[in-house]
């Protein structure tokens, strides 16, 4: 099911062929998103919303969901009332699941650091919460109230006085988000949630509803714009993420998850394989890709994938999934090789299990999530691990990190030199404006001086 990609140096070769993270990944297997053509898409539901305010959404949400909503806000009754419903067991979960994220988040937190430069002259950095966040939690092949969870936790550890969660509609229940997504607003005390998904949602929190577009409020849905859009979606909410770019602040364009597994001999073939298939069944575009140094281990992975698709739930789901281009066994010739590969790759969440998997996890320079050896599975931290699961996807890993406490944060330097330490320093300041030819700037300065 899963192809092979060898990429061991032969016999004659003494080092490998592909060694350059670019050269790597050219080679490496990788979901094809095309998001222009989802901007194309897109567009036109973002402008009208730009222009039109939720009408506009409104209309977008009936032609793709099928559902039409006067008013999209959520009646607080409801978000009670799913609570009130809620399997125990699944509450439990929930609880424990926020209290570790609490946990992990509340340390992220940075102090206000005071630097004394010279006598008289200081620069004081302080990190600010921005006033509003919109957070998406999308509701399409699968339920994701963890999903809340980690995006709702950062922005309150962080100090965010406003907070709102759009989660598309589902005719099943009413027309109203899924049951345990509102049953996990309630846990976190969010008041403010919206029954509207994909582009429209993204635009409708960047751009609000003013109630001012045809002149009057009567009737229309009002809603505050947001300062910061976070998590994760399908291609066309990456899209509208691309394009709204600026208007609002983003987490990550999200694309398809994926795992890779650096693994060696000493790997549990049942343990990788329930890896690689528990990713699998998140989208049949998800990536599942082994990185080992054994043979012995893929083909024994391989019979164990084969076995466990058999019995899992979502089986035509992940086969498509582990079939796909994007999911792939590679071959390496050691752990060196394999260490540059899935730094190359830098997926969103990588296992390391190895003999001494610590050691080489530490080395890896690329990766959203990094889960450490056989005990450490990539499920623990999408709900009770108290890390992060929105995560940088399609190779983003590289420059982008996950959501957390900073991502809602923003930092501000104060700036504060009494008369004595600006004299000190204003020979040079006046320099650097001349040499730039920027004279108002050393006048600025001069103007103090007498």
């Amino acid at each position: 099911m899963l192809r092979r990609v060898d990429l061991r140096p032969s016999a004659a070769e003494q080092e490998p062929s592909f060694t350059s993270g670019h050269r790597l990944r050219q080679v490496l297997p990788r979901a094809e998103m095309d998001v222009d053509a989802a901007i194309a898409a897109v567009t036109p539901v973002i402008e009208g919303v730009r222009d039109r305010g939720y009408p506009a959404a409104r209309e977008a949400t009936a032609r793709f969901d099928g559902v039409d909503l006067a008013d999209p806000r959520v009646p607080a009754a409801a978000i009670t009332d799913a609570l009130a419903t809620l399997d125990p067991a699944v509450r439990a979960a929930l609880e424990e699941s926020i209290r570790r994220a609490r946990i992990v988040h509340r340390k992220q937190r940075r102090p206000t650091v005071e630097v004394q430069v010279v006598a008289g002259g200081t620069v004081t950095e302080k990190w600010i919460p921005v006033d509003r966040v919109g957070l998406y939690v999308p509701g399409g092949l699968a339920v994701y109230p963890s999903s809340v969870v980690m995006n709702v936790v950062p922005a309150q550890e962080a100090g965010v006085p406003s907070l709102v969660v759009c989660s598309p509609p589902q005719k099943e229940f009413g027309s109203l988000p899924h049951p345990t997504i509102l049953a996990a607003c309630a846990l976190l005390g969010v008041e403010e949630v919206y029954a509207i998904g994909g582009a429209q949602a993204i635009a409708l929190m960047a751009y609000g509803d003013s109630g001012e577009a045809d002149g009057h409020s009567a009737g229309r849905v009002l809603i505050e714009p947001v300062d910061v859009v976070t998590g994760p979606g399908n291609i066309y909410v990456a899209a509208a993420k691309r394009v709204l770019r600026g208007v609002i602040g983003i987490d990550a364009e999200a694309g398809p998850t994926e795992i890779a597994i650096l693994a060696d001999a000493s790997a549990d073939p049942a343990h990788v394989a329930a890896d690689l298939i528990s990713q699998a069944e998140h989208d049949p575009m998800a990536a599942s890709v082994l990185v080992t140094d054994s043979a012995e281990l893929a083909d024994a992975v391989d019979a164990e994938v084969s076995r466990q698709v058999q019995i899992t739930k979502h089986t035509d789901r992940v086969r498509t999934a582990l079939s796909g281009p994007q999911s792939a066994t590679v071959l390496v010739g050691d752990l060196e090789q394999g260490l540059q590969v899935v730094n190359a790759y830098a997926a969103e969440h990588l296992e390391v299990i190895t003999v001494d998997a610590r050691k080489w996890a530490e080395r890896v320079r690329s990766a959203g999530c990094i889960f450490v050896g056989a005990s450490s599975p990539v499920s623990l931290g999408d709900y009770c691990a108290g890390s992060n699961h929105v995560l940088p996807t399609g190779c983003t890993a590289r420059h982008a990190s996950g959501l957390s406490v900073q991502s809602f944060l923003k930092g501000v330097h104060l700036v504060e030199y009494d008369h004595e330490a600006l004299v000190e320093v204003s020979a040079h300041v006046i320099a650097l404006a001349d040499a730039e030819d920027l004279p108002a700037h050393g006048a600025a300065v001069k103007v103090r001086l007498a």
